[in-house]
Protein backbone atom coordinates (compact mmCIF):
# COMPACT_ATOMS: atom_id res chain seq x y z
CA UNK A 1 0.00 0.00 0.00
CA UNK A 2 1.31 3.34 -0.95
CA UNK A 3 2.44 5.98 1.79
CA UNK A 4 2.30 8.53 -0.90
CA UNK A 5 -0.63 10.59 -0.10
CA UNK A 6 -1.42 9.29 3.64
CA UNK A 7 -2.41 12.39 5.30
CA UNK A 8 -4.20 13.83 2.18
CA UNK A 9 -6.48 16.70 3.42
CA UNK A 10 -10.23 16.45 1.96
CA UNK A 11 -12.05 19.24 3.30
CA UNK A 12 -16.26 18.78 1.83
CA UNK A 13 -18.20 22.04 2.37
CA UNK A 14 -21.94 21.32 2.39
CA UNK A 15 -23.84 18.60 3.45
CA UNK A 16 -26.82 18.39 1.54
CA UNK A 17 -27.50 15.44 -0.52
CA UNK A 18 -24.26 15.87 -2.94
CA UNK A 19 -21.71 16.72 0.46
CA UNK A 20 -22.76 14.11 2.46
CA UNK A 21 -22.63 11.59 -0.34
CA UNK A 22 -19.59 12.89 -1.62
CA UNK A 23 -18.08 12.13 2.12
CA UNK A 24 -19.06 8.95 2.82
CA UNK A 25 -18.07 7.91 -0.58
CA UNK A 26 -14.76 9.50 -0.30
CA UNK A 27 -14.23 7.89 2.67
CA UNK A 28 -14.66 3.96 1.67
CA UNK A 29 -12.87 4.61 -1.52
CA UNK A 30 -9.70 6.02 0.43
CA UNK A 31 -9.86 4.31 3.87
CA UNK A 32 -6.42 2.25 2.79
CA UNK A 33 -4.83 5.37 1.61
CA UNK A 34 -5.06 7.61 5.00
CA UNK A 35 -6.81 10.12 3.54
CA UNK A 36 -7.87 12.97 6.20
CA UNK A 37 -12.02 13.84 5.45
CA UNK A 38 -13.69 16.79 7.02
CA UNK A 39 -17.37 17.76 6.26
CA UNK A 40 -18.45 21.06 6.70
CA UNK A 41 -22.28 22.13 7.39
CA UNK A 42 -24.24 24.54 9.54
CA UNK A 43 -26.59 22.39 10.94
CA UNK A 44 -26.47 19.47 12.74
CA UNK A 45 -29.48 17.65 11.12
CA UNK A 46 -29.40 16.37 7.95
CA UNK A 47 -32.22 17.51 5.72
CA UNK A 48 -34.53 15.58 3.41
CA UNK A 49 -34.96 18.60 1.17
CA UNK A 50 -37.03 16.18 -1.25
CA UNK A 51 -39.65 16.27 1.33
CA UNK A 52 -40.03 19.82 2.44
CA UNK A 53 -43.17 20.08 0.97
CA UNK A 54 -44.77 17.74 3.42
CA UNK A 55 -43.45 19.88 6.04
CA UNK A 56 -44.79 22.78 5.02
CA UNK A 57 -48.06 21.02 4.87
CA UNK A 58 -47.81 19.86 8.68
CA UNK A 59 -45.89 16.88 7.99
CA UNK A 60 -42.61 16.18 10.31
CA UNK A 61 -39.38 14.86 9.22
CA UNK A 62 -37.26 12.06 10.10
CA UNK A 63 -34.92 13.56 12.47
CA UNK A 64 -31.43 12.61 10.51
CA UNK A 65 -28.07 13.59 12.26
CA UNK A 66 -25.44 13.78 9.89
CA UNK A 67 -22.89 12.72 12.97
CA UNK A 68 -25.16 9.51 12.80
CA UNK A 69 -24.77 8.94 9.44
CA UNK A 70 -21.25 9.57 9.12
CA UNK A 71 -20.36 6.82 11.96
CA UNK A 72 -18.31 4.51 11.45
CA UNK A 73 -16.39 6.30 8.12
CA UNK A 74 -13.61 8.64 9.89
CA UNK A 75 -15.01 11.72 8.44
CA UNK A 76 -14.53 14.57 11.15
CA UNK A 77 -18.16 16.87 10.84
CA UNK A 78 -17.08 20.21 11.77
CA UNK A 79 -20.61 22.15 12.57
CA UNK A 80 -20.26 25.49 10.94
CA UNK A 81 -20.71 27.80 8.14
CA UNK A 82 -17.78 28.33 5.38
CA UNK A 83 -17.43 32.08 4.92
CA UNK A 84 -14.13 32.36 3.35
CA UNK A 85 -12.23 30.30 1.01
CA UNK A 86 -8.30 31.20 0.72
CA UNK A 87 -7.52 28.61 -2.51
CA UNK A 88 -3.69 30.19 -2.91
CA UNK A 89 -3.12 28.89 1.01
CA UNK A 90 -5.84 26.16 0.06
CA UNK A 91 -7.71 26.72 3.73
CA UNK A 92 -11.47 27.38 4.63
CA UNK A 93 -12.28 29.84 6.93
CA UNK A 94 -15.40 28.30 8.87
CA UNK A 95 -17.44 30.08 11.80
CA UNK A 96 -19.07 27.78 13.88
CA UNK A 97 -22.22 27.26 15.41
CA UNK A 98 -21.55 25.07 17.86
CA UNK A 99 -18.95 23.18 19.47
CA UNK A 100 -17.45 19.98 18.50
CA UNK A 101 -14.50 18.57 15.89
CA UNK A 102 -11.57 19.39 15.63
CA UNK A 103 -10.22 21.92 13.66
CA UNK A 104 -7.24 24.22 12.86
CA UNK A 105 -5.33 26.79 14.45
CA UNK A 106 -5.84 28.89 17.89
CA UNK A 107 -9.18 30.97 16.33
CA UNK A 108 -10.78 28.00 16.99
CA UNK A 109 -11.62 28.87 20.72
CA UNK A 110 -12.74 32.39 18.98
CA UNK A 111 -15.50 30.59 16.78
CA UNK A 112 -13.39 30.49 13.63
CA UNK A 113 -11.87 27.82 12.40
CA UNK A 114 -9.41 27.60 9.29
CA UNK A 115 -9.27 24.08 7.64
CA UNK A 116 -6.41 23.62 5.42
CA UNK A 117 -7.06 21.53 2.64
CA UNK A 118 -5.07 19.69 -0.44
CA UNK A 119 -8.45 19.00 -2.16
CA UNK A 120 -11.75 20.69 -1.87
CA UNK A 121 -15.30 19.96 -2.47
CA UNK A 122 -17.46 22.69 -3.10
CA UNK A 123 -21.11 21.08 -2.78
CA UNK A 124 -22.76 24.23 -0.50
CA UNK A 125 -25.46 24.04 -2.98
CA UNK A 126 -28.31 26.36 -4.00
CA UNK A 127 -31.46 28.29 -2.40
CA UNK A 128 -34.83 29.39 -3.39
CA UNK A 129 -34.31 32.84 -4.77
CA UNK A 130 -36.36 35.57 -2.99
CA UNK A 131 -34.58 38.75 -3.92
CA UNK A 132 -35.95 39.43 -7.82
CA UNK A 133 -39.45 40.16 -7.05
CA UNK A 134 -40.29 42.83 -3.81
CA UNK A 135 -41.69 41.47 -0.89
CA UNK A 136 -41.05 37.76 -1.15
CA UNK A 137 -38.11 37.74 1.47
CA UNK A 138 -40.74 39.49 4.21
CA UNK A 139 -44.22 38.14 3.10
CA UNK A 140 -42.95 34.71 1.72
CA UNK A 141 -42.26 31.52 3.28
CA UNK A 142 -39.41 29.12 0.97
CA UNK A 143 -38.66 25.36 1.41
CA UNK A 144 -35.06 25.95 2.36
CA UNK A 145 -35.43 26.32 5.84
CA UNK A 146 -36.84 23.75 7.92
CA UNK A 147 -37.98 25.69 11.20
CA UNK A 148 -39.65 28.21 8.70
CA UNK A 149 -41.80 25.28 6.80
CA UNK A 150 -42.70 24.02 10.54
CA UNK A 151 -43.97 26.91 11.86
CA UNK A 152 -46.00 27.92 7.97
CA UNK A 153 -47.38 23.83 8.46
CA UNK A 154 -48.19 24.77 11.67
CA UNK A 155 -50.71 27.58 11.01
CA UNK A 156 -52.06 26.16 8.25
CA UNK A 157 -54.39 24.22 10.39
CA UNK A 158 -56.26 27.06 11.93
CA UNK A 159 -55.83 28.82 8.53
CA UNK A 160 -58.12 26.02 6.89
CA UNK A 161 -60.64 25.80 9.55
CA UNK A 162 -61.67 29.76 8.63
CA UNK A 163 -61.40 28.90 5.40
CA UNK A 164 -58.30 30.62 4.73
CA UNK A 165 -56.27 31.56 1.21
CA UNK A 166 -52.76 29.77 0.72
CA UNK A 167 -50.90 30.66 -2.94
CA UNK A 168 -47.85 28.93 -3.89
CA UNK A 169 -45.17 31.07 -6.44
CA UNK A 170 -43.46 28.82 -8.98
CA UNK A 171 -45.11 26.62 -11.12
CA UNK A 172 -42.25 24.07 -11.48
CA UNK A 173 -42.26 20.73 -10.08
CA UNK A 174 -41.48 21.75 -6.62
CA UNK A 175 -44.62 24.36 -6.68
CA UNK A 176 -46.59 21.63 -8.06
CA UNK A 177 -45.84 19.11 -5.43
CA UNK A 178 -46.37 21.54 -2.60
CA UNK A 179 -49.69 22.92 -3.78
CA UNK A 180 -51.03 18.88 -4.02
CA UNK A 181 -49.94 18.43 -0.70
CA UNK A 182 -51.08 21.80 1.19
CA UNK A 183 -54.81 21.08 -0.65
CA UNK A 184 -54.88 16.84 0.01
CA UNK A 185 -53.51 17.52 3.64
CA UNK A 186 -56.00 20.65 4.38
CA UNK A 187 -59.44 20.47 2.16
CA UNK A 188 -60.65 23.70 4.01
CA UNK A 189 -57.96 25.60 2.06
CA UNK A 190 -58.42 27.91 -0.90
CA UNK A 191 -55.08 26.85 -2.61
CA UNK A 192 -54.23 28.43 -5.47
CA UNK A 193 -50.98 27.69 -7.73
CA UNK A 194 -49.50 30.59 -9.63
CA UNK A 195 -47.18 30.09 -12.52
CA UNK A 196 -45.73 32.36 -15.10
CA UNK A 197 -45.76 29.00 -17.65
CA UNK A 198 -48.08 25.69 -17.61
CA UNK A 199 -47.19 23.59 -14.75
CA UNK A 200 -45.41 20.56 -15.78
CA UNK A 201 -44.74 21.75 -19.17
CA UNK A 202 -41.52 19.38 -19.31
CA UNK A 203 -43.86 16.42 -19.14
CA UNK A 204 -45.42 14.28 -22.03
CA UNK A 205 -49.12 14.89 -22.52
CA UNK A 206 -50.40 12.29 -20.86
CA UNK A 207 -48.83 12.66 -17.91
CA UNK A 208 -49.40 16.65 -17.64
CA UNK A 209 -53.18 15.75 -17.98
CA UNK A 210 -52.84 13.43 -15.39
CA UNK A 211 -51.23 15.81 -13.16
CA UNK A 212 -53.74 18.61 -14.64
CA UNK A 213 -56.61 16.34 -13.63
CA UNK A 214 -55.22 15.54 -9.88
CA UNK A 215 -54.94 19.53 -9.07
CA UNK A 216 -58.26 19.83 -10.15
CA UNK A 217 -59.43 16.93 -8.07
CA UNK A 218 -57.68 18.39 -5.13
CA UNK A 219 -59.41 22.01 -5.98
CA UNK A 220 -56.14 24.16 -6.18
CA UNK A 221 -56.53 27.02 -8.85
CA UNK A 222 -54.07 27.02 -11.67
CA UNK A 223 -53.14 30.80 -12.67
CA UNK A 224 -50.98 29.69 -15.57
CA UNK A 225 -49.49 33.18 -17.33
CA UNK A 226 -49.35 34.91 -14.23
CA UNK A 227 -46.30 37.23 -14.01
CA UNK A 228 -45.62 37.93 -9.71
CA UNK A 229 -44.48 41.39 -9.48
CA UNK A 230 -44.91 41.93 -5.20
CA UNK A 231 -45.37 39.90 -2.51
CA UNK A 232 -47.86 41.86 -0.36
CA UNK A 233 -48.70 40.79 3.52
CA UNK A 234 -52.35 39.95 2.44
CA UNK A 235 -51.58 39.37 -1.18
CA UNK A 236 -49.40 38.65 -4.56
CA UNK A 237 -49.51 41.69 -7.38
CA UNK A 238 -49.53 40.16 -10.52
CA UNK A 239 -47.93 42.38 -13.62
CA UNK A 240 -51.37 45.02 -14.67
CA UNK A 241 -51.99 45.28 -10.95
CA UNK A 242 -54.28 42.72 -9.86
CA UNK A 243 -53.62 41.42 -6.69
CA UNK A 244 -54.52 37.28 -5.09
CA UNK A 245 -55.54 37.52 -1.93
CA UNK A 246 -53.06 35.31 0.52
CA UNK A 247 -53.04 34.28 3.75
CA UNK A 248 -50.27 32.74 3.64
CA UNK A 249 -47.96 32.69 0.53
CA UNK A 250 -45.44 30.02 -0.44
CA UNK A 251 -42.59 31.05 -2.96
CA UNK A 252 -40.72 28.26 -4.96
CA UNK A 253 -39.42 30.46 -7.99
CA UNK A 254 -36.01 30.08 -8.74
CA UNK A 255 -33.19 29.84 -7.85
CA UNK A 256 -29.12 31.11 -6.33
CA UNK A 257 -26.43 30.01 -5.15
CA UNK A 258 -23.56 31.44 -2.62
CA UNK A 259 -21.02 33.78 -3.73
CA UNK A 260 -18.45 32.02 -1.78
CA UNK A 261 -16.70 30.38 -4.66
CA UNK A 262 -16.81 33.64 -6.74
CA UNK A 263 -15.42 35.93 -3.64
CA UNK A 264 -12.76 33.34 -3.62
CA UNK A 265 -12.10 33.82 -7.07
CA UNK A 266 -12.44 30.48 -8.49
CA UNK A 267 -13.71 31.17 -11.75
CA UNK A 268 -18.08 30.88 -11.99
CA UNK A 269 -20.20 31.55 -14.59
CA UNK A 270 -22.99 34.53 -14.81
CA UNK A 271 -24.88 32.65 -12.33
CA UNK A 272 -22.27 32.42 -9.57
CA UNK A 273 -21.74 28.26 -10.62
CA UNK A 274 -18.14 26.89 -10.74
CA UNK A 275 -17.06 26.53 -13.93
CA UNK A 276 -15.54 22.64 -14.21
CA UNK A 277 -13.92 20.44 -16.62
CA UNK A 278 -15.28 17.23 -17.88
CA UNK A 279 -14.01 15.78 -14.57
CA UNK A 280 -16.11 17.94 -12.33
CA UNK A 281 -12.77 20.04 -11.89
CA UNK A 282 -12.51 23.57 -11.26
CA UNK A 283 -10.68 24.98 -14.98
CA UNK A 284 -9.55 27.57 -12.73
CA UNK A 285 -8.14 25.74 -9.72
CA UNK A 286 -7.75 22.17 -10.48
CA UNK A 287 -7.81 21.12 -7.08
CA UNK A 288 -11.18 21.93 -5.98
CA UNK A 289 -13.99 19.88 -7.45
CA UNK A 290 -17.68 21.33 -7.50
CA UNK A 291 -20.66 19.07 -7.45
CA UNK A 292 -24.12 19.51 -7.84
CA UNK A 293 -26.20 22.80 -7.94
CA UNK A 294 -22.54 24.38 -7.07
CA UNK A 295 -21.46 23.51 -10.58
CA UNK A 296 -21.83 24.18 -13.69
CA UNK A 297 -22.09 20.88 -15.60
CA UNK A 298 -21.96 20.55 -19.31
CA UNK A 299 -22.83 17.18 -21.27
CA UNK A 300 -22.59 16.74 -25.53
CA UNK A 301 -26.50 17.30 -24.91
CA UNK A 302 -26.15 20.08 -22.76
CA UNK A 303 -26.18 21.96 -19.79
CA UNK A 304 -27.41 19.76 -16.55
CA UNK A 305 -29.61 21.60 -14.41
CA UNK A 306 -29.12 21.46 -10.71
CA UNK A 307 -31.46 18.04 -9.15
CA UNK A 308 -30.99 15.86 -6.73
CA UNK A 309 -31.06 13.25 -9.61
CA UNK A 310 -28.15 14.63 -11.23
CA UNK A 311 -26.20 15.57 -8.12
CA UNK A 312 -25.87 12.65 -6.79
CA UNK A 313 -23.72 10.80 -9.80
CA UNK A 314 -21.23 14.07 -9.55
CA UNK A 315 -20.46 13.24 -5.97
CA UNK A 316 -19.75 9.80 -6.91
CA UNK A 317 -18.05 11.04 -10.05
CA UNK A 318 -15.78 13.24 -7.84
CA UNK A 319 -15.00 10.17 -4.66
CA UNK A 320 -14.26 8.56 -7.27
CA UNK A 321 -11.80 10.59 -9.12
CA UNK A 322 -10.57 11.57 -5.86
CA UNK A 323 -9.62 7.90 -4.91
CA UNK A 324 -8.33 7.28 -8.42
CA UNK A 325 -5.93 10.18 -8.14
CA UNK A 326 -4.84 9.34 -4.79
CA UNK A 327 -3.64 5.68 -6.55
CA UNK A 328 -2.09 7.09 -9.73
CA UNK A 329 -4.71 5.70 -11.76
CA UNK A 330 -6.81 7.37 -14.96
CA UNK A 331 -9.29 9.50 -14.11
CA UNK A 332 -12.73 9.34 -15.95
CA UNK A 333 -15.05 12.00 -17.51
CA UNK A 334 -17.75 12.60 -16.11
CA UNK A 335 -21.13 11.47 -18.05
CA UNK A 336 -24.73 11.79 -17.38
CA UNK A 337 -28.24 11.63 -18.53
CA UNK A 338 -31.35 12.11 -16.79
CA UNK A 339 -34.07 9.12 -16.62
CA UNK A 340 -37.27 10.11 -14.78
CA UNK A 341 -39.37 12.88 -13.22
CA UNK A 342 -40.74 11.83 -10.49
CA UNK A 343 -43.64 14.20 -8.82
CA UNK A 344 -45.70 13.40 -5.78
CA UNK A 345 -49.65 14.45 -6.41
CA UNK A 346 -50.22 14.54 -2.12
CA UNK A 347 -49.49 11.23 0.00
CA UNK A 348 -51.82 8.79 -2.34
CA UNK A 349 -51.15 9.93 -6.06
CA UNK A 350 -47.95 10.76 -8.14
CA UNK A 351 -46.92 10.88 -11.97
CA UNK A 352 -43.47 9.89 -12.91
CA UNK A 353 -42.69 11.27 -16.21
CA UNK A 354 -39.80 9.18 -17.74
CA UNK A 355 -37.04 10.76 -20.10
CA UNK A 356 -34.30 10.84 -22.49
CA UNK A 357 -31.11 11.83 -21.57
CA UNK A 358 -31.62 15.70 -21.84
CA UNK A 359 -34.86 15.42 -19.57
CA UNK A 360 -36.74 15.56 -23.10
CA UNK A 361 -39.83 13.50 -22.05
CA UNK A 362 -40.86 9.65 -23.72
CA UNK A 363 -43.87 8.48 -24.05
CA UNK A 364 -43.29 6.07 -21.40
CA UNK A 365 -44.98 7.41 -17.85
CA UNK A 366 -46.49 6.10 -14.48
CA UNK A 367 -49.68 7.42 -12.48
CA UNK A 368 -51.51 6.76 -9.53
CA UNK A 369 -50.30 4.21 -6.42
CA UNK A 370 -47.06 2.98 -8.24
CA UNK A 371 -45.89 6.18 -9.08
CA UNK A 372 -46.56 6.86 -5.51
CA UNK A 373 -44.25 3.60 -4.18
CA UNK A 374 -42.05 5.04 -6.79
CA UNK A 375 -41.61 8.13 -5.77
CA UNK A 376 -41.47 7.06 -1.95
CA UNK A 377 -38.21 4.73 -3.21
CA UNK A 378 -36.87 7.71 -4.99
CA UNK A 379 -37.31 10.27 -1.65
CA UNK A 380 -36.14 7.52 0.93
CA UNK A 381 -33.25 5.99 -1.20
CA UNK A 382 -30.34 9.29 -0.24
CA UNK A 383 -30.62 8.01 3.27
CA UNK A 384 -30.35 4.50 2.61
CA UNK A 385 -27.76 4.62 0.35
CA UNK A 386 -25.51 7.01 2.28
CA UNK A 387 -25.90 4.00 5.30
CA UNK A 388 -25.32 0.94 2.64
CA UNK A 389 -22.03 3.38 1.45
CA UNK A 390 -20.41 2.92 4.79
CA UNK A 391 -19.68 -0.91 3.88
CA UNK A 392 -19.96 -1.01 0.23
CA UNK A 393 -19.73 1.05 -3.11
CA UNK A 394 -23.48 2.12 -4.28
CA UNK A 395 -23.57 3.41 -7.20
CA UNK A 396 -26.23 6.16 -7.86
CA UNK A 397 -26.16 6.17 -11.44
CA UNK A 398 -28.65 4.80 -14.11
CA UNK A 399 -28.23 6.51 -17.01
CA UNK A 400 -25.10 7.80 -18.62
CA UNK A 401 -26.71 9.31 -21.07
CA UNK A 402 -25.76 6.54 -23.73
CA UNK A 403 -25.35 7.99 -27.39
CA UNK A 404 -25.86 11.47 -26.61
CA UNK A 405 -22.84 11.56 -23.92
CA UNK A 406 -20.73 8.91 -25.40
CA UNK A 407 -19.04 10.41 -28.66
CA UNK A 408 -18.20 13.03 -26.52
CA UNK A 409 -17.02 11.18 -23.41
CA UNK A 410 -16.18 7.76 -24.17
CA UNK A 411 -16.49 4.62 -21.78
CA UNK A 412 -19.58 2.69 -21.00
CA UNK A 413 -22.23 1.94 -18.07
CA UNK A 414 -22.22 0.08 -14.69
CA UNK A 415 -25.30 -1.97 -13.29
CA UNK A 416 -27.23 -0.11 -10.74
CA UNK A 417 -29.49 -1.59 -7.85
CA UNK A 418 -32.81 -2.72 -9.15
CA UNK A 419 -36.22 -1.50 -7.95
CA UNK A 420 -38.41 -3.87 -6.10
CA UNK A 421 -40.49 -6.18 -9.12
CA UNK A 422 -37.21 -5.05 -11.56
CA UNK A 423 -38.40 -1.59 -11.94
CA UNK A 424 -34.83 0.47 -11.75
CA UNK A 425 -34.91 4.00 -10.49
CA UNK A 426 -31.84 6.57 -9.52
CA UNK A 427 -31.66 6.55 -5.44
CA UNK A 428 -32.31 10.65 -6.22
CA UNK A 429 -35.45 12.93 -7.25
CA UNK A 430 -35.35 16.70 -8.33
Amino acid sequence: MTTQHRGHRIVVVGAGYTGMFAAVRTARRTRRLGARITLVNPSPRFTERLRMHQVAAGGRLADHRIADLLAGTGVEFVQGRAVAIDPQARRVTVERTAAGGSGAGPDARHGVTDLPYDTLVYALGSRTDTTRVPGADHHAVTLDDPRAAHEFGARLAALAATGGRVTVSGGGLTGVEAAAELAESHPGLEVTLLSRGVPGAMMGDRARAHLDHVLARLGVTVRAGADVTKVLPGAVELAGGAQVPSDLTLWTAGVRVPDLAARAGIETDARGLVVVDDRLRSVSHPEVYAIGDAAAVRQAWGQVHGTCQSGLPTAQHVADTIARTLRGRAVRRFRFGYFHQPVSLGRRDAVIQFTYADDAPRRAYLRGRWAVAYKEFVSAGPVVMYRLSRRMNVTAVLSRGGRATRSAAGGGGRAVMPLPRGRRAENMGR
